[in-house]
């Protein structure tokens, strides 16, 4: 894009701020009582969770994301974190992409950009898994607890709280005698929590404007 002159530009950048700014400052719609009694954090099957192959690579931390709109961004530096990569942050994960370059990253991203952006800073293979049936999602999550492999998913807050909207976040790993799958919530209101597969399966199974959300695998 060529800009008509730099006071446009500067314009133009602090219009997107001042958008960026409203939605980081809207209300997620979901109360912390809402969140406790939607999903699963009881302390015995938390501590399990952790203990899980994969999980246990994210050291019981997860890095926040900085703010609403970012995410995507979170989920891949807490999965390059886990795995052994070099970005581990929100900024080296962004760094020199091109995304999100006003420090926000406007209405989000989708799942084919965040897959897009991982490709930037990694030679792993990184693929996007989208209109899976229950079953196969069913296949993925146990396969979520090989260490050589990070599942990133995407699904709509709503299906899971009643409230909200689409989000990225990584898969810590799958309680399969429960049928419970853990999700490390890059959001530092909602924190890390367990919630049943076919539940998560639905939230999942959603539209993203006219596409299905779906999962990223890093491998």
């Amino acid at each position: 894009m060529r800009w008509a002159s730099p006071l446009a530009a500067a314009a133009v950048v602090a219009l997107l701020a001042a958008g960026a700014a409203t939605l980081v400052g809207m209300p997620a719609g979901v109360s912390s009582e809402t969140i406790q009694l939607s999903v699963t954090r009881t302390p015995a099957l938390l501590q399990r969770a952790w203990s899980l192959p994969v999980a246990r690579t994210f050291h019981h931390q997860v890095l926040w994301q900085s703010n609403a709109s970012r995410c995507g961004p979170a989920s891949v530096a807490n999965a390059f974190r886990s795995i052994g990569e070099e970005e581990t942050t929100e900024a080296a994960v962004l760094d020199d992409t091109g995304y999100c370059w006003t420090g926000f990253c406007v209405i989000g991203l989708t799942l084919d950009e965040l897959a897009d952006l991982a490709r930037m800073k990694t030679r792993r293979s990184v693929t996007v898994l989208r209109g899976l049936s229950a079953d196969e999602f069913r296949q993925h999550m146990r396969r979520s607890n090989d260490p050589n492999r990070r599942y990133i998913i995407n699904f709509n807050r709503e299906g899971i709280f009643r409230a909200g909207s689409g989000h990225h976040s990584p898969i810590g790993g799958y309680l399969e005698a429960e049928d419970m799958v853990f999700v490390l919530d890059v959001n530092e209101k909602f924190k890390p929590w367990l919630v049943e597969r076919e539940r998560l399966f639905n939230a999942m199974d959603t539209l993203d404007g006219d596409r299905k959300r779906g999962l990223l695998l890093i491998e």
